[in-house]
């Protein structure tokens, strides 16, 4: 099954195959990587390489928040089926229409202003999230519609930030 999984903005193309023999093969941008899951109470165990993940399911259905040692944050993943369904309704699918922040933090800077013209890719907000600055990008090409926060303010987790048409 393919995936598409957004980590503060950082967008992976994720294919996860499951063995005969109940194993797990990942392939991450076309390389593949060493992996093992495991179950546990309320999420996954996940091993990529020499790194371990703790996934914990979030509150939308969509969501993961993912630990790595002290680094947390929340990872937005789309399944190919997801993906079709959502572009048959026009949703998110269909492009990708608004940037919101990946985790509770702070805007730190505001890149982009109604108005102007983006292409995907470009960055247009940075967020500080645990002591880190997070720069998001758009997720299509298009026209900023509206912006939703302002520099300085706090945001929470899926806040919506910039949207676009």
């Amino acid at each position: 099954m393919k995936y598409r999984v957004t980590i503060e903005g950082v967008e992976r193309e994720v294919d996860v195959i499951v063995t005969p023999g109940g194993g797990v093969t990942v392939s991450m941008d076309g390389s593949p990587v060493e992996a093992d899951v495991e179950r546990v109470p309320g999420g996954l165990s996940l091993m990529l390489g020499n790194r371990v993940y703790d996934l914990a399911f979030g509150g939308k259905p969509q969501a993961m928040d993912v630990a790595a040692g002290a680094a947390r944050g929340v990872a937005e993943v789309e399944s190919e089926r997801m993906r079709a369904r959502q572009k048959k309704k026009g949703g998110l699918g269909a492009g990708g229409k608004e940037i919101r922040s990946p985790m509770p933090g702070r805007v730190v800077k505001l890149l982009v202003a109604v108005g102007d013209e983006v292409a995907e890719g470009d960055a247009c907000v940075v967020v500080e999230a645990m002591k880190m600055e997070n720069e998001l990008r758009a997720p299509t090409a298009g026209t900023v519609q509206a912006i939703h926060a302002e520099e300085g303010a706090s945001v929470e987790g899926q806040a919506l930030l910039v949207s676009f048409t």
